[in-house]
């Protein structure tokens, strides 16, 4: 699946993703508009609003919410539900539907709603005829009520995603040689222990953690037991020292777990397809046994968690909640969150808060932002995607202007400003082409890039070796296949780009010194086609600047400023005061300057 935008090289940009085509939104639309949909749920104006539509398909004269605040499922007629009709609003027109869509929307004032409460709700509409349309074929919702905030600790961090197998071996050894990029380099959680001193003078606050659970393959996404580690990888006595190592030095540790699928050499699932009377059938799901079953993007593979069924449910939770209490793990970033029901994901976020509020849980979700911004309450963020693509096109391919780049960014942080929803920026990661080779190897556009997401009030996120010139030898995108292993290279411990190194450390320093001004207005000075200056104001004062030059010549950028004394934080010059300021940058480079 790729993108549309394409690079200066005539090929499109690899995003792994259910609606990572036009062919595909087009498809998701269609299919989700032409009959009664999902209901979304939005806090405002202290109330929690609730919106439903009806397609061309579904003709319905009124639409009810059933809805339960003791945890129970809704149903019509059973004690503790309750039944709200919702207000018909105007219809709209949908060209792509051909067709009238009717709205319905329905306000239920905060009061009304005890904090922390679990709410269960359902959607339905009634015809003409007295018949009823389930909403979303009757799949149940849960949001819980109230907020977590963003952890204390998430303010002013940078994560550092490490792909355990290509990362660090123990004791410093060679990688391995593997027959192919699929095999096994010998990378160790020992390795990582090892490696703490480099990250900790990178200056990266967060590890997260490629799966580190029994698995058949490199990459882990493939779990054969939940609640064990795989050998190659190392102990849980591994674990527990890195974690407390990684305590020690003000770090926080993050798993990958993944929640919707496992390996077809599960037990469980193994047990599932022999044995008639397994009880782990209602695991899964049969469309005809024991070979015909739901799997993770139809690879069989990887079977699907029935997370609708109650134990299994329990199981994948239970597992998360395990890490947590027995090893002090941080949180979870959360493999292909969009998979399980956002009435899963309620119960998930109950469970790990409850155990430790402070716990981060971020997302895997490649889809629109108005579904992002639906899981606020459900999980505590998730991985910016769209940030990913747009500046990917604005400084690796060249395919949108600076001028264009901000106004999408003006308008992404507007539409989240109010949703208390973290979204950790990233530059590459694992399913794509690194960045340099994004670049063509043009490490220029990495430090803009990089300077632009570190100067952004987002967690950034770095893929290891990104900070070290780590590249690959092929496009992941060989023929009609994505050969994803291509950006999984062994990590290069004997080739690192000190320059570029060199650059990462000072800029991670700066974001630090930068939290307070972070936390401000962010204003757009410059923005035209080649050239950007945002900074940022406290208390109506401008007191940070980025500035980025991404054309092939040296400019002077002329900025209006408040009078003071300002410094580059790159090159340590200091302009007296003075207005305006002129700044001079070479080719594909930028700075930060501070107010003194």
């Amino acid at each position: 699946m790729t993108d549309q935008a394409e690079n200066t090289t005539g090929l499109a940009d690899f995003i792994f993703g259910t609606l990572a085509s036009t062919e595909d939104r087009v498809e998701a639309i269609i299919g989700a508009g032409r009959g009664l949909g999902a209901p979304t749920l939005a806090w405002r104006d202290g109330a929690l609003h609730i919106s439903l539509s009806a397609g061309p398909d579904a003709p319905i004269e009124e639409a009810l919410l059933h809805y339960t605040l003791d945890g129970n499922d809704p149903q019509p007629g059973v004690p503790g539900t309750i039944v709200r009709a919702f207000q018909d609003v105007p219809p709209r027109w949908d060209t792509l539907l051909w067709g009238y869509v009717r709205r319905f929307e329905l306000t239920i004032p905060t009061g009304q709603l005890p904090p922390h409460a679990m709410f269960r709700y359902r959607a339905a509409g009634r015809t003409r005829d007295g018949s009823i349309v389930q909403a979303a074929d009757g799949r149940r919702f849960s949001h819980l009520l109230g907020t977590y905030p963003a952890p204390g600790w998430l303010r002013g961090a940078v994560i550092y995603h490490i792909f355990v197998d290509r990362f660090a071996t123990t004791g410093g050894a060679p990688f391995a040689e593997p027959a192919n990029l699929a095999g096994f380099y010998g990378g160790t959680l020992r390795g990582v222990i090892e490696r703490l001193g480099y990250l900790s003078e990178l200056g990266v606050t967060v590890l997260w953690l490629s799966p580190i659970y029994p698995s058949p393959s490199h990459h882990g996404y493939d779990a054969t037991d939940f609640r064990k580690i795989e050998p190659r990888l190392g102990t849980e006595a591994d674990l527990r020292e890195l974690v407390n190592a990684a305590h020690a030095r003000g770090m926080r540790v993050l798993l990958d777990f993944v929640p919707n699928h496992v390996s077809n050499e599960h037990p469980f699932f193994k047990d599932a397809t022999t044995n008639p009377e397994s009880p782990y059938r209602e695991h899964f799901t049969f469309r005809k046994w024991p070979d015909d079953y739901a799997s993770f993007f139809d690879v069989k593979t990887l079977p699907q968690i029935n997370n609708e069924n109650s134990t299994a449910r329990h199981y994948v939770i239970d597992s998360a909640v395990y890490w947590l209490s027995m090893f002090g793990v941080d949180g979870f970033r959360l493999d292909y969150a969009y998979g399980p029901s956002p009435d899963f994901w309620a119960d998930y976020f109950k469970a790990v808060k409850a155990i430790n509020p402070e716990s981060f849980h971020i997302g895997e979700i490649v889809e629109t932002p108005e579904l992002l911004r639906g899981f606020a309450g459900r999980m505590d963020g998730a991985l910016d995607f769209h940030f990913l693509q747009a500046v990917r096109k604005a400084f690796a391919y060249d395919t949108m202007t600076i001028a264009q780049f901000n106004d999408w960014l003006g308008r992404h942080q507007a539409y989240f400003k109010d949703a208390n929803f973290a979204l950790p920026t990233f530059l590459d990661n694992h399913d794509m082409n690194r960045y340099l080779w994004a670049a063509r190897g043009d490490s220029r556009r990495l430090k803009l890039a990089a300077l632009v997401q570190f100067t952004l009030p987002a967690v950034p996120i770095i893929y290891y070796g990104t900070e070290s010139g780590l590249s690959q030898e092929r496009d992941i995108r060989q023929g009609a296949l994505g050969i994803l292993e291509e950006s999984r290279q062994p990590m290069n411990w004997s080739a690192i780009d000190a320059d570029l190194l060199a650059f990462y450390k000072r800029l991670i320093a700066l974001r630090g010194s930068l939290a307070e001004a972070l936390a401000g207005m962010r204003i757009t000075l410059i923005a035209d086609a080649a050239h950007y200056a945002f900074g940022y104001a406290v208390e109506g004062k401008l007191v940070a600047l980025t500035l980025i030059n991404r054309s092939p010549e040296q400019v002077t950028l002329t900025l209006p400023t408040a009078p003071g004394k300002w410094r580059d934080r790159f090159s340590d010059r200091e302009y007296a005061d003075g207005t305006p300021l002129a700044v001079t940058l070479d080719a594909f480079t930028g700075t930060i300057l501070t107010l003194l």
